[in-house]
């Protein structure tokens, strides 16, 4: 497996992800969670649209990604050298570091700082979430989430192939629990006890914003219950997704998206979330 992730071809990372879309995409049109009544196709093209600026974001930062690895590697700098581990036991708490510092906490700080948050709340105006929506995220979000990406490997100390196994994971993940799939309920709430649900990040992308501002985690659930930011809601098909003051449909296009986060927010529909 070492081998095989330290030098894994792009086109074999891209083919992984790939499948698994179709594959919760098909599944989704056996087992939906909810029926939208928004075209699929077109959806499905907003949202790849941002599969392109994030790759090219990514294929931008990319010699700087590869060479912390490798320098953390060489200098065996970082908090995972600090002892010796065995490569298993280094590759797992390398998974948690690079969930913990390269998704939650920067999913969480783009919550809190306002500034951050108009980049990120592309990804919030979705009204019919799906595996697609993961691929959702406006080009200087992806700039955030790859310097988180940087600032975990210096911290944590990550040889590259567990950065290629880590980024693996953490996009079929996304692509997991945006999924509009329905499980029972029983194992749904079985799998959130260690790994991010289709069901516990539905209530992520709830217009109340109180349900908004929780459930950060990507692939471990653990850090929001060990945070305090994780929320259940009993029914999730009750929840109605997107933002209060983007429910209009031109937000559901490539160029008013990209141009969403320098626009002043509508003021009537403003003041309306606020009284939530």
């Amino acid at each position: 497996m070492i081998d095989f992730f330290e030098h894994i071809p792009s086109y074999y990372r891209t083919a992984i992800l790939v499948a698994g879309l179709v594959i919760l995409w098909l599944i989704e049109g056996v087992i939906p969670r909810l029926r939208f009544s928004n075209n699929k196709y077109k959806h499905a093209g907003t949202n790849l649209f941002f599969t392109l600026t994030t790759a090219a974001v990514n294929l931008g930062f990319a010699f700087l990604i590869v060479k912390a690895s490798e320098w953390t590697s060489a200098e065996k700098f970082g908090v995972l050298y600090l002892i010796s581990l065995p490569a298993w036991l280094h590759a797992i708490l390398a998974l948690l570091l690079l969930d913990l510092i390269g998704a939650y906490l920067v999913h969480l700080v783009q919550h809190k700082i306002a500034w951050m948050w108009h980049f990120h709340k592309i990804h919030h105006t979705d009204t019919a979430i799906d595996a697609t929506t993961a691929l959702r995220h406006h080009p200087i979000e992806s700039v955030f989430r790859v310097v988180a990406l940087f600032v975990a490997i210096v911290i944590a100390g990550v040889p590259i192939w567990m950065v290629m196994l880590y980024q693996t994971i953490s996009a079929f993940m996304s692509q997991f629990n945006h999924a509009n799939i329905y499980l029972p309920h029983w194992l749904d709430k079985g799998l959130s006890w260690i790994i991010v649900s289709p069901d516990m990040h539905k209530v992520h992308h709830s217009r109340y914003q109180p349900e908004t501002d929780s459930n950060y985690a990507n692939i471990f659930s653990i850090w929001d219950r060990l945070f305090g930011t994780f929320v259940t809601v009993k029914d999730t098909t009750s929840i109605s997704y997107g933002l209060d003051e983007y429910q209009d449909a031109r937000y559901q296009q490539i160029g008013p998206l990209l141009k969403t986060p320098w626009e002043e927010v509508p003021e009537a529909k403003q003041q309306t979330s606020l009284q939530q």
